[in-house]
């Protein structure tokens, strides 16, 4: 029993130190993500915790997890709308930028590394995939505001570049535990894994959207309950199906984020604790994982692969993807230098070592040392560089402020949340002369970050967000006031 006390005892310290390193952080004006792993480091085996910890397979099995919830919650706070207007640019930069750059990680780690072929594609596959989690905490700590396509570009390509890292990762071990498999075989792979993970990811989503919104449950409490077993069912049967699982639960989480939905505010406020708890947590245990006496020995290949990847194959990559689309120089240079790579790196580099691949463990310690060293450099200076290359935008990023009212004790009533589009019926409106169902109310009003408490002579604008009470029944009819309206398309 004193056992469990300590271990108790152990997590609950970590997390508090965590959580007080994030607010450390934003006054720092670094990525959180570097003090949650020097917390882990310092507690584990070699710091002065002195916690011994060496479980690869746990730490997998951990950061699978913390992905898919990750991943989720990304989807459920994107706006459809902003993602459809950079989407062609993100999924170029998510599948042409991340294979050119783990091209060029392959030839550099081949010649220069001595690294086999196949180890070089591992290691390029590895750290292809970007975090902009850790690029806009550091501009909201700086009140940094990128112009909103950049921003929604880098927010869509960070959600959708760590499924193709994920399928080129597992097709480089495949290419190292089995060389006779050919290249039309990993064509066919990618297409089944990413056919069947939009196709579930899409329709998934459509299902757990309707199924919080039909299942009448007692208590609020047990809709993000629900909402959890969902997403890890979802992410199951695609996998089983041979789909990108963590394609499907970021889709999924798009669309469900995209409906509308009872305790709408709840959901979103719950993934996003979870999200937080899962990123801690995986930091935290990679920094345990990791061995600083072993990463000596990779100091000079780690350093030397992250300037090629900052300075040539980041760039690269980010041009050749872009070439297609409408991006200016200054631009450009903004996002390979935005290209910050983060947790999903150091997760898949543990898939290496418990694939049982020659090198793994070199692989492993250059990809965290990798990670922190291209967060400290590049994390720490994006607010500076977003300043001289003058893509900024020059008024304050409005936030959507959180609209919250508890009507569990109203039978048959929900209250939801819609945003006023600028074609919709309510657009330019009184609320008096919207045709409302009898028993709806338009309770709150969000608009520009402040809230107003409207009467009937308030007058709709574009962009406001509105809390409605309604009907369980009369949702649907409400939400077309709010939507385009078809008949001006």
């Amino acid at each position: 029993m004193a056992h469990l006390y300590t271990v108790l005892g152990i997590v609950s310290v970590l997390l508090v130190l965590s959580v007080l390193a994030s607010k450390a952080a934003v006054r720092l004006g670094v990525p959180t993500l570097l003090l949650f792993l020097a917390i882990g480091i310092a507690a584990g085996s070699e710091g002065v915790g002195g916690i011994w910890f060496d479980y690869p397979r746990a730490v997998q099995m951990a950061g699978v997890v913390a992905l898919i919830y990750i991943l989720y919650a990304a989807g459920l706070d994107t706006r459809a709308q902003e993602f459809r207007s950079q989407m062609w640019p993100a999924v170029s930069l998510a599948t042409l930028g991340v294979l050119i750059s783990c091209a060029f990680v392959a030839i550099f780690a081949h010649y220069l590394l001595r690294f086999s072929w196949a180890e070089g594609a591992l290691l390029g596959a590895v750290v292809s995939a970007t975090d902009a989690a850790a690029v806009f905490s550091v501009l909201r700590s700086k009140g940094t505001n990128l112009r909103p396509g950049l921003r929604h570009l880098l927010e869509a390509e960070s959600g959708s570049n760590d499924p193709m890292a994920v399928f080129l990762t597992f097709a480089a071990i495949a290419a190292i535990q089995n060389p006779r498999t050919s290249f039309a075989d990993h064509i066919g792979h990618f297409v089944l894994q990413m056919g069947v993970g939009g196709c579930i990811g899409y329709f998934g989503g459509k299902l757990v959207a309707t199924a919080i919104n039909r299942i009448r449950l007692q208590w609020e409490g047990l809709y993000p309950v629900l909402s959890i077993g969902l997403v890890l069912l979802l992410f199951t049967i695609c996998s089983l199906l041979k789909g990108n699982g963590f394609l499907a639960v970021y889709l999924a989480g798009l669309v469900v984020g995209n409906t509308t939905l009872i305790h709408r505010r709840s959901l979103l406020l719950f993934h996003d604790a979870i999200a937080w708890l899962l990123q801690i947590a995986m930091f935290l245990i990679l920094g345990l994982q990791v061995f600083p006496s072993q990463l000596l020995t990779v100091v000079q290949g780690g350093v030397l692969i992250t300037i090629f990847l900052i300075v040539v194959a980041r760039p690269l990559s980010v041009a050749a993807a872009l070439a297609p689309f409408h991006f200016g120089l200054r631009e450009q240079i903004f996002i390979a230098w935005a290209g910050l790579r983060g947790a999903a790196p150091i997760i898949l580099a543990v898939f290496a070592v418990t694939s049982g691949v020659q090198q793994a463990s070199t692989i492993f310690n250059t990809v965290f040392f990798v990670a922190v060293l291209s967060v400290a450099v590049q994390g720490t200076t994006i607010d500076r560089a977003a300043t001289w290359l003058g893509v900024t935008h020059p008024e304050a990023q409005p936030s959507r402020p959180p609209l919250r009212y508890d009507a569990s004790a109203l039978p048959n009533k929900a209250t939801v949340e819609f945003e006023v589009s600028p074609s919709s019926v309510a657009s330019g409106k009184r609320i008096l002369d919207l045709p409302l169902q009898r028993g709806t109310l338009i309770l709150l009003l969000a608009r520009n970050g402040d809230y107003i408490v409207p009467d009937g002579s308030t007058i709709l604008r574009s962009g406001d967000v509105v809390q409605v009470l309604a009907d369980a029944t009369s949702i649907e009819n409400t939400q077309r006031l709010f939507k385009p309206d078809e008949r001006q398309g």
